[in-house]
């Protein structure tokens, strides 16, 4: 086959769903009728690795180079035999093609233990006695595990699952150091990975290999990948473009990149790269490039057209995921927790809401970057129709939609379309917490798939998130995680540590905020992360409006973007790392919510000022909403039974209706005035969701007024009909 572009992904992201950067390019050539090929070339390295074959390879290797092992490792390599033969099955357990093992998996009796199986949890408390496909799924994970710690100890010390040699792409400034390892010999891993790329560069022969890089842990792999094509190719054009280049290289001056790479594009790829390849074609000279690095008479060059513009969001096309291994990635859970195994569980086709962030204010994040900045929403029946045609193409009916932040107007209309075309997925995105997610806006979410939520909580401290800009309080957060929780949709925070100005005092407050979260049931999963100052967030350009100094300049040739800072007023906050995430993982399992705060830190800490009960006492208060009169009122239910009677008492008669609803689990019954019940019957159907006028709580009031009927609210907002949105009868 011949194809122009060939669009890859170098080792090493998830190894249970594609990154989306090049299914998004591809279906973007697709519009423009340039034929393309892509690959994930981690996945496809990963599964060469863990194999038989793979395997007998690796522990060959081994013992070429003999070194002292730990014990951990000789006992690894005792049982290598148990690890050939077990391999092949349990990937293809992994990769859901033979569920029945994990009834042999599960007796563990199957495979091989190492030290990862020391940390596992209560596997009869995470799983119960019936969650036999999960219970296997982690325990294969740890296996893996234990054979990735073998590779990393005795075969390559930059190798990991889901990253390779990361700490060299994190704050390279210079390129001395990857450029020193690229010119040694290929690793292991290298030599595995060229092999797979040489057969597809023979198949495909492309003009232009287009790398993607989302990570630092793909960084030094994208280099070889390059180095490879350039030595064995030297006529194809090679270009990076991706999330570590647009926040990373925005200021590349070392010439010695371009000996690898033709150009470097920066932020939205898809006219960088059309204009790349009419370039090639000699469709379009250089001085007309969009975002473009390249090197001219030596010298490092940054062309960008202004007079091209940007393609709007909805002329990219739909995410293109044919091509790739969809039928061979491996599903993981390596922590026994329903929410946070959703980044390693699952096939998940990626789409987004809205390019951008709506909010677009929080001083930590780059939001002077283009990609956050300029904020572009879809409409909900383009991604219906996107969703659909994604179904069609791929058969995974997953959907993880990507956003900086989903808008909740969006979110609910996509809902509803959702709903309405009668489409049957299950999503989750991110978010921010704020007061729009009512009871239920949430309802209605879960109701159209939506199944989990992440956001960011950052620091719990309402003093610390006013500076951050949330525009979020820490009880705001508590009230709407309680509705998602109460709906039945799972949610992850984001959590930060360190930000400027954070006392040590603020430290364990926030962590208390967090425990109180998570023992009242309304967080499911978190992930702490200490805060990094970036040259193009609020704090990075005026780090003096936040009382901290900075002890680096950007002066790098290579990689600029993460810069030391000191925070005079601060607590040392590196010291709180560790007991920050280990109390969190216990919080994860549902465990130690007894455990004083002191308990986690090895040092004195303060003890917290958060009152005991904060949480629960601030989810006890009343949350008295008024609709307002242009809230739209839906119904997404079936229409009720209906049964009229003749009610008795004291020799006076009175007609009745008896509306009778069902849902999937419950069934309940009201009795109103039969004049009533008629109307309401009658305005249920005018409701529902697969019609296409909705109505506002006003008009639905005019209606009952029009029918002759008295005291709407009195009717409209008591009981029986305001118990009614366990059923679908929704305002938002």
């Amino acid at each position: 086959m011949s194809s122009t572009v060939f669009l890859i992904t170098p080792p090493f992201t998830q190894i249970n769903t594609p990154y989306p950067a090049t299914a998004y390019l591809k279906g973007f050539l697709n519009t423009k009728n340039i034929s393309s090929f892509q690959a994930d070339l981690g996945i496809e390295t990963t599964l060469a690795l863990f194999s038989k074959q793979g395997l007998i390879s690796l522990f060959a290797e081994i013992e070429k180079k003999p070194k002292e092992l730990s014990e951990n490792a000789k006992r690894i390599i005792a049982l290598r035999n148990d690890y050939i033969h077990t391999i092949d099955p349990t990937i293809l357990f992994l990769q859901g093609k033979d569920p029945t093992l994990a009834h042999l998996i599960s007796k563990r009796n199957f495979l091989p233990e190492a030290s990862r199986f020391a940390q596992i949890d209560d596997l009869v408390w995470a799983f119960g006695s019936m969650g036999v496909q999960d219970k296997a799924k982690h325990l294969a994970t740890m296996y893996l595990e234990d054979l990735a710690d073998l590779i990393t100890e005795c075969v390559d010390e930059h190798f990991g699952l889901s990253r390779y040699a990361e700490r060299m792409g994190r704050s390279a400034n210079s390129f001395d150091e990857l450029y020193n390892s690229l010119l040694q010999d290929y690793s292991y891993i290298d030599t595995i990975l060229l092999n797979i790329l040489s057969q597809h560069m023979a198949a495909i022969q492309p003009v232009l290999l287009a790398i993607s890089v989302p990570f630092p842990g793909n960084l030094y792999m994208a280099f070889r990948c390059a180095q490879w094509v350039k030595k064995n190719y030297p006529d194809v054009k090679v270009c990076m473009g991706g999330g570590f280049p647009n926040t990373e290289l925005r200021s590349l001056s070392d010439a010695r990149v371009f000996e690898f790479f033709d150009f470097i594009t920066l932020d939205d790829g898809e006219a960088p790269l059309e204009n790349l390849i009419l370039h090639i074609d000699g469709k379009l000279p250089l001085d007309e490039f969009k975002r473009t690095f390249t090197l001219q008479d030596g010298l490092v060059t940054y062309i960008n057209n202004n007079a091209c513009t940007d393609y709007k969001q909805g002329q990219v096309g739909t995410p293109d995921y044919s091509d790739l291994w969809l039928d061979k990635y491996i599903s993981a859970i390596e922590i026994a927790n329903p929410m946070h195994s959703l980044w390693s569980d699952g096939r998940w086709n990626k789409l987004t809401m809205a390019h951008g962030c709506y909010w677009g204010k929080c001083t930590f994040c780059d939001i002077s970057l283009d990609y956050i900045k300029l904020y572009e929403p879809l409409t909900a029946q383009l991604l219906c129709d996107r969703i659909e045609e994604i179904i069609t193409q791929t058969g995974q009916t997953g959907f993880h939609f990507v956003d900086e932040a989903a808008p909740p107007a969006l979110m609910r209309a996509l809902a509803i379309e959702i709903i309405h075309r009668k489409i049957k997925i299950s999503w989750w995105t991110n978010i921010r917490f704020e007061k729009s997610f009512t009871r239920d806006l949430c309802l209605l979410l879960k109701a159209s798939g939506c199944i989990a939520v992440s956001g960011g909580l950052e620091v719990a401290s309402d003093r610390l998130l006013e500076l951050i800009q949330k525009g979020i309080t820490v009880a705001q957060v508590a009230r709407v995680n309680k509705h998602f929780t109460e709906a039945g949709i799972m949610v992850h925070a984001y959590l930060m540590y360190g930000f400027p100005t954070q006392t040590a005092q603020e430290t364990i407050d926030s962590l208390e905020m967090v425990r109180q979260m998570f023992e009242a049931g309304i967080l499911q999963s978190a992930f702490w992360h200490q805060f990094a100052m970036t040259a193009h967030s609020p704090v990075g350009m005026a780090p003096e409006k936040f009382k901290v100094k900075r002890e680096n300049e950007l002066t790098g040739t290579f990689a600029n973007n993460d810069l030391v800072h000191t925070d005079p007023t601060g607590a040392d906050h590196e010291t709180f790392s560790a007991g920050l995430k280990k109390s969190l993982l216990n919080y994860m399992h549902g465990t130690c919510f007894d455990f004083p705060l002191q308990k986690w830190f090895e040092f004195k800490v303060p003890k917290t000022t958060v009152q005991p009960n904060y949480i629960l006492s601030t989810l006890e208060q009343d949350e008295y909403a008024v609709t307002a009169p242009t809230t739209k009122i839906i119904w997404l239910g079936e229409q009720p039974s209906v049964e009229h009677f003749t009610k008795s008492k004291k020799g006076n008669h009175w007609e009745m209706t008896s509306l009778t609803f069902q849902s999937l689990r419950e069934t309940t019954s009201i009795k109103v005035d039969r004049a009533q019940g008629e109307w309401f019957a009658d305005i249920l159907q005018k409701l529902s969701v697969h019609n296409t006028k909705t109505y506002t709580r006003q008009e639905i009031k005019d209606s009952y007024e029009v029918a002759g009927l008295e005291d709407f609210e009195l009717f409209w907002d008591n009981k029986p009909v305001n118990t009614l949105h366990r059923f679908g009868l929704l305002a938002i």
